[in-house]
Protein backbone atom coordinates (compact mmCIF):
# COMPACT_ATOMS: atom_id res chain seq x y z
CA UNK A 1 0.00 0.00 0.00
CA UNK A 2 0.87 3.69 -0.08
CA UNK A 3 -0.65 5.63 2.49
CA UNK A 4 0.59 5.70 6.00
CA UNK A 5 -1.36 6.83 9.29
CA UNK A 6 -4.91 6.48 10.49
CA UNK A 7 -6.10 10.19 11.79
CA UNK A 8 -3.61 12.14 9.90
CA UNK A 9 -3.15 9.98 6.53
CA UNK A 10 -0.48 10.29 3.94
CA UNK A 11 -1.21 8.53 0.25
CA UNK A 12 2.25 9.04 -2.11
CA UNK A 13 2.38 8.57 -5.75
CA UNK A 14 4.73 8.84 -8.36
CA UNK A 15 8.01 7.26 -9.69
CA UNK A 16 11.58 8.47 -9.92
CA UNK A 17 11.20 9.19 -14.01
CA UNK A 18 7.51 9.88 -14.14
CA UNK A 19 6.36 13.51 -14.81
CA UNK A 20 5.78 14.01 -11.36
CA UNK A 21 5.76 12.58 -7.46
CA UNK A 22 3.20 14.32 -4.67
CA UNK A 23 0.97 13.18 -1.60
CA UNK A 24 -2.58 13.57 -0.65
CA UNK A 25 -2.81 14.27 3.08
CA UNK A 26 -6.27 14.08 4.57
CA UNK A 27 -6.94 15.01 8.10
CA UNK A 28 -4.93 18.25 8.59
CA UNK A 29 -7.03 20.24 11.11
CA UNK A 30 -9.03 23.30 9.28
CA UNK A 31 -7.45 26.59 9.80
CA UNK A 32 -3.82 25.83 9.88
CA UNK A 33 -1.79 28.98 8.47
CA UNK A 34 -0.25 26.56 5.08
CA UNK A 35 1.56 28.21 1.89
CA UNK A 36 4.29 26.33 0.06
CA UNK A 37 6.34 28.42 2.30
CA UNK A 38 5.80 26.29 4.93
CA UNK A 39 6.84 23.05 2.97
CA UNK A 40 9.60 24.14 0.55
CA UNK A 41 12.66 24.47 3.14
CA UNK A 42 12.53 20.85 3.78
CA UNK A 43 12.26 19.66 0.42
CA UNK A 44 15.55 22.32 -0.39
CA UNK A 45 17.44 20.15 2.45
CA UNK A 46 16.26 16.69 0.63
CA UNK A 47 16.90 18.22 -3.26
CA UNK A 48 19.56 16.36 -4.79
CA UNK A 49 22.63 18.37 -5.94
CA UNK A 50 23.10 19.94 -3.06
CA UNK A 51 27.07 19.28 -2.95
CA UNK A 52 29.91 16.92 -4.87
CA UNK A 53 29.06 14.31 -2.04
CA UNK A 54 25.17 13.59 -3.75
CA UNK A 55 23.91 12.93 -6.97
CA UNK A 56 23.45 15.25 -10.04
CA UNK A 57 20.53 14.91 -10.81
CA UNK A 58 19.74 18.65 -11.02
CA UNK A 59 15.87 19.01 -9.84
CA UNK A 60 14.65 22.03 -7.75
CA UNK A 61 11.99 19.98 -6.21
CA UNK A 62 9.55 22.84 -6.01
CA UNK A 63 6.17 22.34 -4.05
CA UNK A 64 2.52 22.99 -5.63
CA UNK A 65 -0.30 22.83 -3.10
CA UNK A 66 -3.06 22.04 -5.56
CA UNK A 67 -6.34 21.63 -2.87
CA UNK A 68 -7.25 21.79 0.52
CA UNK A 69 -6.34 25.19 1.05
CA UNK A 70 -8.20 28.41 0.64
CA UNK A 71 -6.80 32.37 0.91
CA UNK A 72 -3.42 30.80 3.03
CA UNK A 73 -5.63 28.42 5.16
CA UNK A 74 -6.40 24.67 5.46
CA UNK A 75 -9.90 23.89 4.68
CA UNK A 76 -10.12 20.57 6.82
CA UNK A 77 -10.91 18.82 3.57
CA UNK A 78 -7.68 16.63 1.63
CA UNK A 79 -4.62 18.47 0.86
CA UNK A 80 -3.12 17.83 -2.77
CA UNK A 81 0.81 17.89 -2.96
CA UNK A 82 2.99 18.26 -6.20
CA UNK A 83 6.12 18.44 -7.52
CA UNK A 84 7.20 18.04 -11.01
CA UNK A 85 10.31 16.23 -12.01
CA UNK A 86 12.05 18.21 -14.29
CA UNK A 87 15.14 15.90 -15.16
CA UNK A 88 14.15 12.40 -15.89
CA UNK A 89 16.56 10.28 -17.98
CA UNK A 90 15.22 7.00 -18.46
CA UNK A 91 17.58 6.37 -21.35
CA UNK A 92 20.02 6.15 -18.26
CA UNK A 93 18.58 2.61 -17.48
CA UNK A 94 18.49 0.79 -20.70
CA UNK A 95 21.10 -2.08 -19.31
CA UNK A 96 18.56 -2.47 -16.20
CA UNK A 97 15.58 -3.68 -18.36
CA UNK A 98 17.11 -7.39 -17.95
CA UNK A 99 19.64 -7.20 -15.60
CA UNK A 100 18.51 -6.68 -11.87
CA UNK A 101 20.63 -4.63 -10.36
CA UNK A 102 22.09 -6.81 -7.03
CA UNK A 103 20.80 -6.01 -3.64
CA UNK A 104 17.83 -3.40 -5.44
CA UNK A 105 14.31 -4.02 -5.54
CA UNK A 106 14.16 -4.73 -9.27
CA UNK A 107 13.96 -8.76 -9.01
CA UNK A 108 11.36 -8.56 -6.11
CA UNK A 109 9.21 -6.69 -7.30
CA UNK A 110 9.40 -8.69 -11.27
CA UNK A 111 8.52 -11.42 -9.32
CA UNK A 112 5.56 -10.11 -7.10
CA UNK A 113 4.01 -8.13 -9.80
CA UNK A 114 5.16 -9.49 -13.11
CA UNK A 115 5.86 -5.64 -14.47
CA UNK A 116 8.02 -2.88 -12.86
CA UNK A 117 9.49 0.68 -13.48
CA UNK A 118 12.72 -0.07 -14.80
CA UNK A 119 13.50 3.19 -15.11
CA UNK A 120 15.40 4.67 -11.71
CA UNK A 121 13.56 1.74 -9.08
CA UNK A 122 10.09 3.52 -9.59
CA UNK A 123 8.23 3.38 -6.48
CA UNK A 124 11.51 1.93 -4.98
CA UNK A 125 13.46 5.34 -5.99
CA UNK A 126 14.21 7.80 -3.25
CA UNK A 127 11.99 10.51 -5.28
CA UNK A 128 9.24 8.91 -3.13
CA UNK A 129 10.56 10.66 -0.37
CA UNK A 130 9.61 13.81 -1.39
CA UNK A 131 6.16 13.49 -0.85
CA UNK A 132 6.76 12.23 2.31
CA UNK A 133 8.66 15.26 3.29
CA UNK A 134 6.57 17.49 2.24
CA UNK A 135 3.10 15.84 4.16
CA UNK A 136 5.30 15.62 7.20
CA UNK A 137 6.83 19.40 6.91
CA UNK A 138 2.60 20.04 7.33
CA UNK A 139 2.23 17.67 10.39
CA UNK A 140 5.48 19.27 12.05
CA UNK A 141 4.05 22.64 11.84
CA UNK A 142 0.52 21.38 13.92
CA UNK A 143 3.33 19.67 16.66
CA UNK A 144 4.62 22.74 16.87
CA UNK A 145 1.67 24.84 17.27
CA UNK A 146 -0.09 22.29 19.71
CA UNK A 147 2.97 21.88 22.00
CA UNK A 148 6.05 23.60 20.84
CA UNK A 149 7.25 19.98 19.32
CA UNK A 150 10.67 20.10 17.80
CA UNK A 151 12.45 17.01 15.38
CA UNK A 152 15.93 17.74 14.92
CA UNK A 153 18.00 14.66 12.67
CA UNK A 154 21.50 14.66 11.74
CA UNK A 155 24.05 12.68 10.91
CA UNK A 156 25.40 9.98 13.26
CA UNK A 157 27.74 7.97 11.55
CA UNK A 158 29.57 7.06 7.93
CA UNK A 159 30.96 3.45 7.51
CA UNK A 160 33.43 2.96 10.31
CA UNK A 161 33.67 7.03 11.07
CA UNK A 162 31.00 8.01 14.01
CA UNK A 163 30.33 11.10 15.77
CA UNK A 164 31.18 9.57 18.90
CA UNK A 165 33.79 7.13 20.02
CA UNK A 166 32.08 3.41 19.97
CA UNK A 167 33.61 2.60 23.36
CA UNK A 168 30.34 3.41 25.87
CA UNK A 169 28.04 0.36 25.58
CA UNK A 170 25.39 2.84 24.65
CA UNK A 171 25.08 6.78 24.01
CA UNK A 172 23.19 7.25 26.77
CA UNK A 173 26.46 7.37 28.92
CA UNK A 174 27.70 9.84 27.10
CA UNK A 175 26.98 13.31 28.56
CA UNK A 176 27.98 14.84 25.33
CA UNK A 177 25.60 12.91 22.98
CA UNK A 178 23.05 13.87 26.23
CA UNK A 179 24.28 17.82 26.04
CA UNK A 180 23.82 17.46 21.74
CA UNK A 181 20.35 16.17 21.46
CA UNK A 182 19.23 18.65 24.29
CA UNK A 183 20.06 21.63 22.17
CA UNK A 184 20.85 20.82 18.83
CA UNK A 185 19.10 22.79 16.01
CA UNK A 186 18.14 22.52 12.33
CA UNK A 187 20.17 25.41 11.66
CA UNK A 188 23.31 24.15 13.23
CA UNK A 189 22.79 20.82 11.75
CA UNK A 190 22.90 22.42 8.23
CA UNK A 191 25.71 24.31 8.81
CA UNK A 192 27.86 21.29 9.11
CA UNK A 193 26.39 20.71 4.92
CA UNK A 194 27.55 18.36 2.71
CA UNK A 195 27.10 15.49 5.70
CA UNK A 196 24.97 17.50 7.77
CA UNK A 197 26.99 15.96 10.90
CA UNK A 198 27.27 18.62 13.64
CA UNK A 199 30.90 18.17 14.71
CA UNK A 200 33.77 19.84 12.38
CA UNK A 201 36.37 16.59 12.48
CA UNK A 202 34.11 14.18 12.40
CA UNK A 203 32.37 16.30 9.71
CA UNK A 204 35.38 16.41 7.63
CA UNK A 205 36.14 12.49 8.18
CA UNK A 206 32.99 11.29 7.33
CA UNK A 207 33.24 13.81 3.99
CA UNK A 208 36.20 12.21 3.18
CA UNK A 209 35.26 8.77 3.34
CA UNK A 210 32.15 9.48 0.92
CA UNK A 211 34.49 10.79 -1.41
CA UNK A 212 36.80 8.33 -1.79
CA UNK A 213 33.84 6.04 -2.19
CA UNK A 214 31.90 7.85 -4.79
CA UNK A 215 35.95 8.49 -6.69
CA UNK A 216 36.21 4.34 -6.80
CA UNK A 217 32.06 4.24 -8.07
CA UNK A 218 31.35 2.32 -4.78
CA UNK A 219 28.90 3.24 -2.26
CA UNK A 220 28.83 3.39 1.77
CA UNK A 221 26.09 3.23 4.30
CA UNK A 222 25.52 5.14 7.50
CA UNK A 223 23.41 6.00 10.66
CA UNK A 224 20.94 9.37 11.15
CA UNK A 225 19.96 10.11 15.09
CA UNK A 226 16.69 11.76 15.74
CA UNK A 227 15.40 14.08 18.59
CA UNK A 228 12.11 14.43 18.73
CA UNK A 229 11.59 17.47 22.19
CA UNK A 230 8.66 18.83 23.92
CA UNK A 231 6.95 15.79 23.59
CA UNK A 232 4.07 15.36 25.96
CA UNK A 233 3.24 12.71 28.03
CA UNK A 234 0.75 9.76 27.04
CA UNK A 235 1.19 9.47 23.05
CA UNK A 236 1.33 5.99 22.00
CA UNK A 237 -0.88 2.94 22.81
CA UNK A 238 0.06 0.12 25.28
CA UNK A 239 0.26 -3.27 22.64
CA UNK A 240 0.49 -2.83 18.91
CA UNK A 241 0.84 0.26 18.69
CA UNK A 242 3.23 1.44 21.03
CA UNK A 243 5.18 4.72 20.18
CA UNK A 244 8.50 2.77 19.38
CA UNK A 245 6.48 0.37 17.35
CA UNK A 246 5.13 3.01 15.26
CA UNK A 247 8.41 5.27 14.90
CA UNK A 248 10.02 1.87 13.86
CA UNK A 249 8.10 1.18 11.16
CA UNK A 250 8.07 4.87 9.91
CA UNK A 251 11.41 4.93 9.75
CA UNK A 252 12.00 0.72 8.27
CA UNK A 253 9.74 2.16 5.63
CA UNK A 254 12.24 4.02 4.18
CA UNK A 255 14.44 3.22 1.46
CA UNK A 256 18.11 1.54 2.45
CA UNK A 257 17.22 1.35 6.25
CA UNK A 258 18.43 -1.66 7.61
CA UNK A 259 18.11 -1.07 11.28
CA UNK A 260 16.48 0.71 13.79
CA UNK A 261 16.93 1.61 17.84
CA UNK A 262 15.71 3.56 20.36
CA UNK A 263 16.71 5.20 23.71
CA UNK A 264 19.91 2.53 24.64
CA UNK A 265 18.95 0.39 21.72
CA UNK A 266 20.86 -2.61 21.31
CA UNK A 267 23.53 -1.32 23.91
CA UNK A 268 21.03 -1.42 26.82
CA UNK A 269 20.90 -5.08 26.76
CA UNK A 270 24.38 -5.29 27.49
CA UNK A 271 24.23 -3.75 30.83
CA UNK A 272 22.20 -4.48 34.36
CA UNK A 273 18.92 -2.99 35.08
CA UNK A 274 20.01 -1.23 38.16
CA UNK A 275 22.09 0.65 35.61
CA UNK A 276 19.59 0.95 33.06
CA UNK A 277 16.46 1.75 35.13
CA UNK A 278 15.46 5.46 34.71
CA UNK A 279 14.87 7.00 38.80
CA UNK A 280 12.05 9.47 39.29
CA UNK A 281 12.40 12.91 40.50
CA UNK A 282 10.14 15.84 41.03
CA UNK A 283 11.32 18.94 38.82
CA UNK A 284 8.83 22.48 38.39
CA UNK A 285 7.36 22.12 35.41
CA UNK A 286 7.40 24.71 32.42
CA UNK A 287 5.72 24.41 29.20
CA UNK A 288 6.65 25.22 25.67
CA UNK A 289 4.61 26.63 23.46
CA UNK A 290 4.84 28.27 20.11
CA UNK A 291 2.43 32.06 18.71
CA UNK A 292 3.12 31.23 15.52
CA UNK A 293 6.43 33.34 15.02
CA UNK A 294 8.23 29.83 14.80
CA UNK A 295 10.00 29.91 17.34
CA UNK A 296 8.96 28.48 20.90
CA UNK A 297 8.24 30.50 24.29
CA UNK A 298 9.14 28.83 27.98
CA UNK A 299 6.25 30.10 30.19
CA UNK A 300 7.09 29.86 34.30
CA UNK A 301 7.05 27.29 35.91
CA UNK A 302 3.43 26.61 37.57
CA UNK A 303 3.66 23.17 39.09
CA UNK A 304 6.05 20.31 39.54
CA UNK A 305 5.84 16.98 37.77
CA UNK A 306 7.37 13.98 37.52
CA UNK A 307 10.27 13.18 35.13
CA UNK A 308 13.24 10.28 34.89
CA UNK A 309 16.94 11.38 35.98
CA UNK A 310 18.17 9.43 33.35
CA UNK A 311 16.62 9.09 29.89
CA UNK A 312 17.96 5.24 28.79
CA UNK A 313 14.14 4.63 27.94
CA UNK A 314 14.80 7.04 25.04
CA UNK A 315 10.79 8.66 26.54
CA UNK A 316 8.65 6.22 26.15
CA UNK A 317 8.10 3.69 28.96
CA UNK A 318 5.26 0.93 28.57
CA UNK A 319 4.86 1.99 24.32
CA UNK A 320 3.24 5.76 25.97
CA UNK A 321 5.86 8.71 25.95
CA UNK A 322 7.05 10.03 28.91
CA UNK A 323 8.01 13.51 28.49
CA UNK A 324 11.34 13.07 28.26
CA UNK A 325 13.11 13.79 24.69
CA UNK A 326 12.76 11.00 22.97
CA UNK A 327 15.74 9.74 20.50
CA UNK A 328 16.36 6.80 17.98
CA UNK A 329 18.87 5.95 15.48
CA UNK A 330 18.30 4.91 12.44
CA UNK A 331 20.77 2.47 9.79
CA UNK A 332 20.49 2.64 6.25
CA UNK A 333 22.79 0.59 3.86
CA UNK A 334 24.98 1.54 1.11
CA UNK A 335 22.93 2.27 -1.89
CA UNK A 336 22.64 -0.43 -4.17
CA UNK A 337 23.01 0.89 -7.84
CA UNK A 338 26.89 1.44 -8.27
CA UNK A 339 29.36 1.64 -10.97
CA UNK A 340 31.96 -0.60 -10.16
CA UNK A 341 31.96 -3.53 -13.09
CA UNK A 342 29.82 -6.87 -10.57
CA UNK A 343 29.34 -9.78 -12.07
CA UNK A 344 25.91 -11.00 -11.74
CA UNK A 345 23.43 -12.53 -14.07
CA UNK A 346 20.21 -11.52 -16.27
CA UNK A 347 16.63 -12.44 -15.35
CA UNK A 348 17.12 -15.40 -17.58
CA UNK A 349 19.98 -16.53 -15.86
CA UNK A 350 22.69 -15.44 -18.26
CA UNK A 351 26.07 -14.60 -17.07
CA UNK A 352 26.27 -10.85 -17.10
CA UNK A 353 28.31 -7.76 -15.94
CA UNK A 354 26.58 -4.69 -14.53
CA UNK A 355 28.37 -1.17 -14.61
CA UNK A 356 25.35 1.01 -13.24
CA UNK A 357 24.27 3.90 -15.21
CA UNK A 358 22.51 6.90 -13.65
CA UNK A 359 22.60 9.39 -11.17
CA UNK A 360 23.11 7.70 -7.48
CA UNK A 361 24.31 9.26 -4.10
CA UNK A 362 27.45 6.96 -2.97
CA UNK A 363 25.90 7.95 0.45
CA UNK A 364 22.37 8.58 1.08
CA UNK A 365 22.55 9.63 4.76
CA UNK A 366 23.29 13.89 4.30
CA UNK A 367 20.04 13.96 2.46
CA UNK A 368 18.20 11.49 4.41
CA UNK A 369 17.74 14.17 7.26
CA UNK A 370 14.71 15.79 6.38
CA UNK A 371 13.01 12.64 5.43
CA UNK A 372 13.66 10.84 9.03
CA UNK A 373 12.32 14.27 10.73
CA UNK A 374 9.21 13.80 8.37
CA UNK A 375 8.38 10.01 9.23
CA UNK A 376 8.86 11.25 12.94
CA UNK A 377 6.61 13.88 12.67
CA UNK A 378 3.92 12.10 10.42
CA UNK A 379 3.86 9.46 13.55
CA UNK A 380 3.47 11.70 16.39
CA UNK A 381 0.83 14.06 14.73
CA UNK A 382 -2.32 11.36 14.62
CA UNK A 383 -1.67 10.58 18.70
CA UNK A 384 -2.30 14.47 19.80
Amino acid sequence: MSTFGKHFRVHTHGESHCLSVGCIVDGCPPGLELSEADIQPQLTRRRPGQSALSTPRDEKDRVQIHSGTERGYTLGTPISLQVKNEDQRPHDYGDMNTIPRPSHADFTYQEKYGIRASSGGGRSSARETIARVAAGAIAEKVLLLAHGIEIVAFVSSVGSEHLFPRDEPHSTANPAFLKLISSITREQVDSFIPVRCPDKEASERMAESIAGFRDRKDSIGGSVTCVIRNCPVGLGEPVFDKMEAMLAHAMLSIPSTKGFEIGSGFGGSEIPGSIHNDPFALIPSESSLSNGDGATHTQPATKVRLTTRTNNSGGIQGGITNGAPIYFRVGFKPPATIGQAQQTVDFSGKDEILEAKGRHDPCVVPRAIPIVEAMAALVACPFL
